[in-house]
């Protein structure tokens, strides 16, 4: 063997036994501590991966916090939420993580059930129902244009768009529907982004999908607030989908009458008038209002479903033009031609 191999195979031996070496601490690491220690733990909104990993140590939870943050490197997608938890030594440390993204919260938390499809809002207004702030203390914090640029500057689907001044609520379409646990004297800033750091989490596995679509992510979700209104079943939502793409490219107004109601800030089902079908807004799609020809709203008229948000992404292949759905019974009628469209009106009323 000559002196050169020598030296190869000592140096893979020593790379060899330092890999062991790393891994065995590592998996030594992401063992449970054991010892019972029970611990009140606290996420306070903003606050890094790598900070929780040395806090989780400090507090005694786990062996290392050095095994964790390699866990953490080669787990970027993991997603803790803000909130304070219980948790113990005899969990290992990926369990305390998984906890946490899973927002598991104390039981002492509040909790705030926000439904699909409805406005901003319904929401500040259920949300300052339950926790200690005011309607108004939310409205100021999401309009104010130094604390938008900071979520523009965290989330990568949020962008300047938000900043349009013709839009009515800056974060409408972002107020993701769930059901969350907060703490009762959470802060507006934690309110808020404990709810988008949720929405990032759901669309996070389509992020490629949305990034490189020839629409931006304030445009999309503005597609799925008015797909969310207008159809139920996953089929129908996604031929809404193609039936917008399509009047989009055609240059035609997309006549959806749920942008409407918005528009003129009426509530569904309330009865418009010619005028408000005529009504020159930015939200207003009505054919009646000729500068909204092959454009879409300004921004998303409600907060949509992970659904809905899929639809825009993934519509179906059809050659429909125009729908026409039935509010009571939840039915959508789609037609190729204006006349095909006409008589489902007429027969349906």
């Amino acid at each position: 063997m000559t002196k050169l191999q020598k030296r190869l195979l000592i140096l893979c031996t020593i790379i060899f036994i330092l890999s062991l070496s790393v891994g065995a601490f590592i998996y030594f690491g992401l063992q449970a501590k054991k010892g019972n220690i029970e611990v009140t733990f606290t996420l306070n909104s903003g606050t890094s991966k790598l900070t929780v990993a040395e806090n989780l140590e400090k507090e005694g939870l786990i062996r290392s916090n050095l095994a964790l943050k390699a866990y953490l490197f080669f787990h970027t997608d993991m997603n803790l939420q803000a909130g304070t938890y219980e948790l113990n030594s005899n969990m290992t440390p990926v369990e305390m993580l998984e906890k946490i993204s899973r927002g598991e919260v104390k039981n002492d938390s509040i909790s705030v059930t926000l439904v699909e499809g409805r406005r901003l809002t319904e929401y500040v207004t259920s949300i300052a129902e339950k926790l200690k702030v005011t309607e108004e203390e939310l409205f100021a914090k999401m309009e104010n244009k130094e604390y938008l640029q900071k979520l523009i500057d965290k989330y990568w689907f949020i962008t300047d768009e938000i900043l349009n001044e013709e839009l009515y609520y800056p974060l409408e379409g972002y107020i993701f529907p769930d059901t969350y646990q907060f703490l009762e004297n959470s802060t507006t800033e934690e309110i808020i982004e404990k709810i988008l750091d949720h929405l990032e989490q759901k669309l996070n596995p389509i992020k490629e999908q949305m990034t490189s679509s020839e629409y931006t992510p304030h445009q999309i979700l503005s597609m799925a607030a008015i797909i969310e209104l207008e159809a139920v079943s996953e089929n129908d939502r996604n031929t809404v989908s193609q039936v917008i793409y399509k009047r989009l490219k055609k240059g035609q107004g997309l006549g959806m009458d749920v942008t409407t109601y918005y528009a003129v800030k009426k509530s569904m089902g309330a009865g418009l008038t010619l005028s408000d079908l005529k009504t020159n807004s930015p939200y207003n799609t009505s054919e009646m209002n000729s500068s909204m020809k092959g454009k879409l709203p300004v921004g998303p008229i409600c907060n949509p479903s992970i659904m809905s948000i899929n639809a825009v992404l993934n519509p179906s292949d059809t050659d429909y033009l125009y729908f026409y759905a039935d509010i009571k019974t939840g039915i959508v009628y789609f037609t190729k031609t204006y006349e095909e469209h006409l008589a489902i009106q007429k027969e349906i009323g």
